[in-house]
């Protein structure tokens, strides 16, 4: 796949109550096309001339969004505001995720969740930590754990039918 060169513009974005930092750019739908995937897809290339690696994510409307935390900010010399350019190109490398204390918790009580949980890939562990996060109750969420356990004891190696649109993951971009 070719890359994909585009333009965008930083911004603050208090209606996305789930990204800790709120500092975001948004791809166009033309931009968002260009990617090989509608779901979450892991990038390398250039912001202005930093390079990082991030997870684009699906916004829900067709198009795609990343979060640009002050580490990547200050990389590339840009501030809220500022029209960014990317270069970016999908990554076949997926660096492991930042586990939440209470899915790593509910893995180490359980040797064969752990064993299978080291057996899936980078991905699907995304995905995993995505899901438990993905809804709207606390309580829905104290529970996700373990059944995230039971559930790969099942056979499933992903989880399925959740709103990839909506997530808390710690960390989804880097400076390389």
């Amino acid at each position: 796949m070719s890359t994909v060169r585009c333009k965008a513009q930083l911004y603050k974005s208090d209606e996305i109550k789930e990204i800790k930092s709120k500092t975001v750019l948004s791809l166009t739908k033309k931009d968002s096309m260009k990617l090989p995937s509608r779901g979450t897809v892991m990038v390398e290339g250039m912001l202005n001339d930093s390079r990082f690696r991030a997870a684009l994510e699906p916004d829900g409307q067709g198009s795609h969004w990343v979060r640009v935390d002050k580490q990547m900010c200050e990389a590339a010399r840009v501030k809220v505001g500022d029209i960014v350019t990317l270069q970016i190109k999908p990554s076949k490398i997926w660096p492991e995720p930042n586990v939440p204390t209470d899915i790593t918790r509910a893995l180490k009580a359980d040797s064969e969740a752990q064993a299978l949980w080291a057996d899936i890939t980078p991905m699907a562990r995304w995905d995993w930590i995505h899901w438990v996060d993905a809804v709207k109750l606390a309580e829905t969420r104290k529970q996700r754990p373990e059944k995230l356990v039971a559930m790969l004891k099942s056979g499933k190696r992903r989880p399925c039918c959740f709103n990839r649109a909506i997530f808390t993951i710690p960390k989804v971009a880097e400076l390389l």
